[in-house]
Order: structure tokens, then sequence, then C-alpha cells
């Protein structure tokens, strides 16, 4: 995906200015993998035994699905100046991705998909955090 993700950016018909372009396309991929890992977590908990359990960490992987999607989008769009929307969409993507990551790292011994799901919040969460920093 990455491929795809930086072929766009090098597409760009204006200068992207300053912002560092690889962290960028880091960032934009490990949004979309977050969104669609926490989706597919949350779905593998709804087919667990023990669902009830696990509303806490589904309702987690929802919202961090959803934040995730929202970042990736927004990032992905490059006309105009709006770095206070870019910023504040990082820091929720962050904020969204330590939650489930936490959450899901409860039940990483028993579920493998939660395992996976905290990983790719962290993967994530990093990536925002980087692209965050360079931003200034």
């Amino acid at each position: 995906m990455t491929h795809h993700v930086t072929t766009m950016l090098k597409t760009y018909p204006k200068d992207l200015g300053s912002i560092d372009q690889q962290k960028l396309a880091e960032c934009i991929e490990a949004c979309f993998e977050c969104a669609q890992t926490c989706t597919a977590c949350a779905d593998a908990c709804l087919a667990e035994d023990m669902v009830a359990d696990l509303v806490t960490c589904i309702r987690k992987n929802l919202d961090c699905a959803d934040v995730c999607a929202a970042t990736g989008n927004v990032l992905s769009r490059q006309t105009g100046n709006n770095l206070e929307t870019t910023r504040a969409a990082l820091e929720a993507c962050r904020t969204a991705c330590r939650a489930c990551g936490e959450e899901c790292e409860q039940h990483a011994q028993m579920h493998e998909h939660c395992r996976v799901c905290a990983e790719a919040c962290r993967r994530c969460e990093q990536a925002c955090a980087d692209l965050l920093a360079s931003l200034g």
C-alpha cells in the first residue's frame, strides 16, 4: 500500500511544501491499515463465545477504526493548508490508537486478533507522533 500512497503524493500537481513526504506516506498507510485491523478485530470479538466480556474492546476497536480512517483521509488531501485540522486529527488518532491498543493488550494472550490489533494500533500511534513531530 505504501507504494500507491507514495506514488499518489509524487503525482500531486502542486508543491507539497516542507512536509516530510516519507513520514506522511507512512502515517497514511498506518492509519488505513489500523482502521482495517480494528474493524476486523471488532468483528472477531463479536464471534467469540465470551463476547459480553469484550464489549469495551469492540467499542474501542470501532472508535479507533473510524478515527484512523478519517485521519488517513484528511492526510490524503493536500490542496490548501489546513494544519490545525491535520494536527487535531493526528492527536485524536494517537489517542484512539493508544486507548484501543491498551484495551487489546489486555486480551492479547487469550485472543490472537487482539494481539495483532494492539500491534497495528501501536504502529499507527507512533506514525502519528512522528508526523506530528515533523510538522514542528
